[in-house]
Order: C-alpha cells, then structure tokens, then sequence
C-alpha cells in the first residue's frame, strides 16, 4: 500500500485532495496535515511514498519542507501544489527536487496522473537502489583481517576522488574485486564500469579493443566501432593485467591518460573521453620495466595510488568467513541446502598452502557442498580438497 501524505493550510483543498486521492484507489492510504510544520513531524516519524506539498504557508513553506525532505529522506517523491501566481517558484522546485507540480484549483485528471507517475517513480527508485546492492555485494571484500582492513580504509579514502589507482597482488587475489569497490564507491557510480583484461586480447587487437577502429582500417574491420575508452566515458575503465600489453598499445595509453584524447585505429581525428582509469598485474613491473618490456612513463602515470592486495596464505584468519560466505553463496547458485563445516574442516582448510589463493579455495568449496556430507568434516576435506 502506498502512503501518500497531503500538506495543505487551506482546510477546503485539504479535505478535497484526500477525498480524491482515498477513493481513487484502494491501495492508497492518505493522510494529511495543516502546515509545514506539522508535516515534517509526520515525515519524520513515517516513511511515505509521496507527499503533497503546498508552496505558500505559514510556520514553514513548501520549500523549507522540500529542502528538508531533501536532506532527510531523499527517496520520497515530492509533488508542490502552486497557486496561479507560483508557477515560476514551482519550476523551481522541480530544479531541487521536486517530481512535479499541480495547480489550484487541481485538475482531477491531472492530479491522478501526477500521483501515479510520482509513485512509479518511487518504485523504480527503491528498486534500482535494490539492484544496486545485490550487485554491490557481489564484489564485496570478505575478510577482517588487518591486510583487507587497509584495503578498506584506503579504497574509502581514494575512491571519492579521480586519482588513477593500481592494483597488484598475485592471480586469484581478488583484484578485480578491489577495482569495483572503487567504482561503486566513487563520484562515477552511476557511469559504465568497463573491464579489459589485456592478457586475453592477442597483441594485433588490443589497440583496436581499446580505442575503436574506423571501417577499412584493417582487413576485418567492415564497420566503425567505438572502443572500450569511449565505452567508459563517464565512468572507471578497469586494466586487468596490463603488465601484458604490447608497447605500441602502452604508448597510446599513455597519451590518453595525459591528454585525456583517444585516436580510433585507422584515424587521426581526436576524441575526448573523461575516463577513470584503475589497473593491475600479477606481474613486478619494476622487473618488466627493467627488461624494456613496460613504460616506465606509463607505469609512473598508473601508480598514483598503489593498492597491494595479499596472497590467501597472509590472510589464513579470513578463510573462516570466506568458507561461509562461499558455501551460502555455492549452495543457493546450485539450489541446495547449506552445509556447515566442522572446526576440524576448518582448521585444515586453514593450514593448506593456497597457491591459487581465493579462486582456488572457492573451486575448492564447490567441490565439498556438492560431494560432501551434510555437514562437512576433516575427512570430507581430505578426500575431496586434497592438493
């Protein structure tokens, strides 16, 4: 049921609004209130869907209570109800806020109108806030080890910021992981989140992967097409192993970083992006560098912020939590029932040596939900997790 709240000082419209609205239907529960004042207490203390507001009253006019709403509870949608005379302040509400206006004396159609698009929106607001969780806790970090608790702070301090962040660690660390949270945590959350992952591009395609081609620039090329860059425009373009890109490929990354302009492969016409870029390598670039196989120009561009994330053997404390969030996780995707693990399970998953650090551990979990007991014990992880 949605709730609808009226705030009207004039007693006639008042009493008009919430009869319209109660018998218009009856998944609507209307309340109402007599001026500003008493209608930010009625906010306060219950959630509504959308509020009818008002523009000119006294104690507290329709844009104190927008601004207000605003600040406390932006999710609810707000429709200001504006004599003929404030029509200009009722265009600007909608500049602060506002979802839309209606004039007096109401028009039925237009009001019913307005309500049900107001309340849509809500519903397609909370849902999109849904979604975005579900896929926030896709990338969460598990742990509470003091390796993952740096990791934490340190993306919480960056991430608000454009600073070019670079990720290293060994393969299976969880890397591309780190990478989201910077971009669902920064200013370009609601932008693309583009992710290349260099050492699956062959070295002839990679420049056209990132910057586009025009048609005919190469024998395959029957179109043009945009590139991941541009792809990214507005958001974080994420460079996943980019210690293997080819150095013709690095020399274009380079300028796109330091003129924020990108050149589709067969043309000289110069497109501007404003593009985030976060990257990482399995790989000691310090080594590459030294070996002529990686720009040190580049390297230096990359590692404003330098995010090192630990092998699973340097973090045993986490595996517990990470068991547990594997096997919920496992056992919904496979449509089973949640197994527990014993200590003794634990402790052994704890004492083996990682080498392919979360990525195998969690191949290693999948393989004990699906062939072990109902609740899985040492010998389920010596027979079944054995290296």
């Amino acid at each position: 049921m949605s709730k609808i709240l009226v705030i009207e000082d004039e007693a006639a419209i008042r009493r008009v609004l919430v009869k319209i609205l109660s018998e218009e239907s009856k998944s609507y529960e209307v309340e109402s209130a007599e001026d500003g004042l008493v209608g930010m207490e009625m906010i306060k203390n219950t959630d509504y869907d959308l509020v009818l507001c008002d523009i000119k009253m006294p104690k507290m006019d329709g844009i104190e209570v927008l601004e207000a709403v605003k600040k406390i509870k932006p999710e609810t949608a707000m429709v200001m109800i504006s004599g003929h005379g404030d029509l200009d302040v009722a265009v600007k509400t909608m500049r602060m806020g506002a979802f839309d206006y209606i004039s007096k004396p109401p028009d039925l159609n237009r009001l019913l109108n307005t309500v049900r698009n107001a309340l849509d929106n809500t519903e397609l607001v909370v849902e999109n806030k849904r979604l975005k969780k579900k896929v926030s806790k896709k990338y969460e970090m598990i742990g509470e080890s003091d390796a993952i608790s740096r990791i934490k702070e340190m993306v919480d301090k960056v991430a608000p910021t454009d600073a070019r962040v670079f990720i290293t660690g060994p393969n299976g660390t969880g890397k591309e992981l780190v990478a989201h949270w910077i971009h669902q945590k920064s200013n370009r959350a609601k932008g693309p989140m583009i992710e290349v992952n260099c050492a699956a591009i062959p070295s002839e395609l990679i420049e056209s992967e990132l910057f586009g081609h025009v048609k005919g620039a190469f024998t395959s090329a029957n179109k043009d097409r945009a590139g991941k860059f541009e792809a990214a425009n507005g958001g974080t373009i994420f460079l996943d192993e980019i210690g293997d890109m080819s150095l013709a490929a690095q020399a274009k990354v380079l300028r796109a970083l330091q003129e924020s302009k990108v050149q589709r492969v067969g043309s000289d016409k110069d497109i501007k992006v404003d593009v985030r870029v976060v990257a990482a390598t399995n790989k000691d670039l310090k080594k590459e560098i030294a070996n002529g196989n990686f720009r040190e120009d580049l390297y230096h561009r990359l590692a404003v912020i330098l995010i090192k994330v630990p092998a699973l053997n340097d973090r045993r404390e986490d595996i517990p939590l990470l068991i547990t969030h594997f096997a919920k996780k496992i056992a919904g995707d496979q449509g089973v029932a949640v197994k527990g693990f014993s200590k003794k399970a634990i402790k052994l998953l704890q004492e083996y040596d990682w080498t392919g650090n979360i990525r195998e551990l969690r191949n290693v979990i999948e393989r004990l939900i699906i062939l072990g007991e109902n609740e899985i014990s040492e010998q389920d992880v010596k027979m079944f997790a054995s290296k």
